[in-house]
């Protein structure tokens, strides 16, 4: 999980790591999350499946960031 202050918020992006059977490789899910004043204001769904934990971590910090560009 990586966080950051944005815009007064704190964002995160997190990375759920998915084994699949007959997949030798493991893959990420992507997803966001916004707080405030440490209360949740908003998270997403899977955002998409990432091959590793970084660009599905960044995916979210990604969408967060966008989130609270859109409802600010």
């Amino acid at each position: 999980m990586q966080s950051q202050s944005y815009q007064g918020y704190q964002v995160w992006g997190h990375s759920i790591v998915e084994y699949q059977t007959g997949l030798q490789r493991e893959r990420y899910a992507a997803s966001g999350t916004i707080t405030l004043r440490g209360k949740l204001v908003h998270a997403s769904g899977v955002l998409g499946h990432f091959e590793s934990e970084d660009d599905a971590q960044l995916a979210g910090l990604e969408w967060a960031r966008a989130w609270v560009d859109a409802h600010r």
